[in-house]
């Protein structure tokens, strides 16, 4: 599987279980919903900042965006 569309399945899965809308998730990472949107669907490619940030927006590891 493409590392992108790992990335977006797990970000996801974790923002599912919190509860959270993209745009929810969008506003505590301080992305835009659509970039969030394009992370989930796997066509965008983060950077490790943006990474970190969605991952601290979702109170998990960075390390576990990439499982």
């Amino acid at each position: 599987m493409d590392v992108r569309r790992r990335v977006g399945l797990n970000v996801k899965r974790f923002r599912q279980e919190k509860g959270l809308s993209q745009e929810a998730l969008a506003f505590e990472a301080k992305l835009h919903r659509t970039y969030i949107s394009g992370v989930e669907r796997g066509v965008r490619n983060p950077t490790i900042v943006v990474l970190e940030g969605i991952a601290s927006a979702l109170a998990v590891p960075a390390a576990k965006l990439l499982e």
